[in-house]
Formats: C-alpha cells, sequence, structure tokens
C-alpha cells in the first residue's frame, strides 16, 4: 500500500529514524539487563509471532505479579499519539519508560539500568554511533527503544494485496463479503476504517454497565471518559489473543458474540457507534459472522511474525 494515505507517521524532530539508532532499539528491546533480575525484556511481553502483543491474559512481572490489562501490539505506532488502552502517556519515548520501573513489571530503577548499560563496551559503543555520545542515559535508551517500535510496520495481508494491490484471488469469497459487511452494515470502519485499522481515538464499546477498570477516566479525571479505552488495530488480530483491555475474549468468535448482541447500549458513555449493535439483538446471520471472521483473518501479515529485521538480534 501507499503509506502517504495513512498520513504523515509521528518522528519528533529530536527523535528521526537513523539505521543506527533502530539497530540499537532492537537489540534494547530484547534486552533483560532493563529488569531487575535480568529476566524480562520488552520482547517477553511483546511477542514478534503474536504481533508484538502478549498471547498471556495478563503479562507476568519478574516476581510473579500481573499486571491488570492485557499488553496491546505494537504494530504501526508510528501513526498513534497517546499510548496504552488509557493514553496515559504521550509518544512512544514516555511509553518506553514506565515498564522498566513499573512495580508490576520489570521493577528497576533508570540508574540501575544506566550503570548496567554503561559497564558495556559494547553498548557504549552503540550508543556512540546512534546519538553521538557513549555516556548512555535512561532519554537515549527510550529513544533508541521508540525508533525500534516505529519500524514494526504491517502492511502485508491478504487484504493489502486485494484492497491496494488489486489482487482478487488475495481474499477468500467468504471474506470478501465479510469487507462488504465490515464496511457498511457493521459500521465497524467507524473506528477501525481500512488503513490502520484503528483510529487511535478512545472509546466505550459497551462491555460493562459498571466498570471495574474506568479507563481513561481515570487519568483524564473528565467523568465523559470513564470506561473509554484505546481502539487497538485490527491488523493481525488473529494473533493477539486474548481480546479487550481485560482479556475476557478468547477467540473472534466470542468478540463478534458481544457485538451481535451483548453491547450495553445503556453503560455509560458508550459510543454512538455502538447504536447499530445494540439496537439490534441479532445483526448477523451465523453466515455473516462467519464471513466477518473470515475477513478479520484476512488482515494478518504472515511476513511480520518471521521478519528477520524484527526479532531478537
Amino acid at each position: 500500500m501507499c503509506l502517504a494515505q495513512l498520513g504523515a507517521p509521528n518522528f519528533p524532530a529530536d527523535n528521526p529514524l537513523t539505521i543506527e539508532g533502530v539497530a540499537l532499539g532492537r537489540k534494547l528491546f530484547y534486552e533483560k539487563a532493563l529488569s531487575n533480575d535480568f529476566t524480562l525484556s520488552c520482547g517477553s511481553c511483546h511477542v514478534q509471532a503474536n504481533a508484538f502483543s502478549d498471547p498471556r491474559p495478563f503479562s507476568e512481572g519478574t516476581n510473579g505479579a500481573h499486571g491488570p490489562r492485557n499488553s496491546m501490539s505494537l504494530v504501526n505506532l508510528a501513526w498513534a499519539d497517546r499510548m496504552f488502552w488509557d493514553g496515559r502517556v504521550q509518544g512512544l519515548e514516555a511509553q518506553a519508560h514506565d515498564p522498566v520501573i513499573n512495580p508490576l513489571e520489570m521493577r528497576n530503577t533508570w540508574p540501575v539500568v544506566e550503570d548496567r548499560l554503561n559497564a558495556s563496551t559494547e553498548y557504549r559503543g552503540l550508543f556512540k554511533v546512534a546519538f553521538g555520545s557513549e555516556e548512555v542515559d535512561s532519554t537515549m535508551v527510550t529513544k533508541a527503544l521508540a525508533q525500534f517500535v516505529r519500524s514494526i510496520v504491517s502492511f502485508d495481508s491478504p487484504f493489502d494485496r486485494y484492497w491496494y494491490d488489486g489482487d482478487t484471488t488475495a481474499m477468500s469469497e467468504e471474506a470478501r463479503n465479510g469487507l462488504a459487511l465490515f464496511t457498511s452494515q457493521g459500521k465497524c470502519a467507524g473506528c477501525h476504517a481500512p488503513g490502520l485499522f484503528t483510529d487511535n481515538a478512545f472509546r466505550n464499546n459497551g462491555l460493562d454497565l459498571v466498570f471495574f477498570d474506568e479507563g481513561a477516566g481515570a487519568v483524564t479525571g473528565d467523568p465523559a471518559d470513564l470506561g473509554k479505552f484505546k481502539v487497538p488495530t485490527l491488523r493481525n488480530i488473529a494473533l493477539t489473543a486474548p481480546y479487550m483491555h481485560d482479556s475476557r475474549f478468547t477467540t473472534l468468535e466470542e468478540v463478534m458474540g458481544h457485538y451481535n448482541g451483548g453491547v450495553h447500549m445503556n453503560s455509560p458513555n458508550v459510543d454512538l457507534l455502538m447504536d447499530f449493535w445494540g439496537m439490534n439483538p441479532t445483526p448477523f446471520s451465523p453466515d455473516e459472522v462467519h464471513d466477518l471472521i473470515a475477513f478479520l483473518n484476512a488482515l494478518t501479515d504472515q511476513a511480520l511474525q518471521t521478519n528477520p529485521a524484527l526479532a531478537e538480534p
């Protein structure tokens, strides 16, 4: 596809992508010295085979603790701004900072990480090449990690070959039928438009009547944001189970069951785009649900799973 159709990616002026910076970020992404006991890396909870998400319901920290939300896919975040399910930080540099010091994740401190990396002749040389200084600090570490994550792009699915390249054989008849439902009757494209398949907005999709997790509302303090979570990309959705912020659904069939009769339209702040699903007890027939899932499976980028440029060096 032509990436220009997606708009400009978010490349900060003080952290442009460079070959050296991305290579360093890739090494750091898989570096377990970032965790307090040398057992976890970013790649431990963002697995390439799962489109850089975690196949476990909740990621496990170095002390065996579990976070309250599923680890999101890191694919195509060069076009995103607010990060995490609740949007609590701006930009990938800030996003890369938090897991290192999170008591439920790597449980480390940045001074310890800096000391470990500064003690490595190899790392000091890599930072010198990437940033012009061999004295490692947390800012340079997060910049390198952000560069690598911005390099994780996924636009080579059967859908892309059908939609952008005009290959009419790239998707099955069922998937083509599902695409038609997705972009019309289902109103799915209102939040998951072809391209990024997310609008990177924060919405309440009618999961609950009572919020056990307040989502973006807990960050902004605005009652209108209660129960809203970041709209995840549907690219590679077949690889990123379990689903929703709290991993409540394990299969795409369960996800469709929610939209096809389980949406709570009385949920506070429920998104208006949910009206089609909430007002129609069973909007789609079993055959139509089958076709929609066939389409979602056609968003899988097989090359992403094995791309050596993204694998552990």
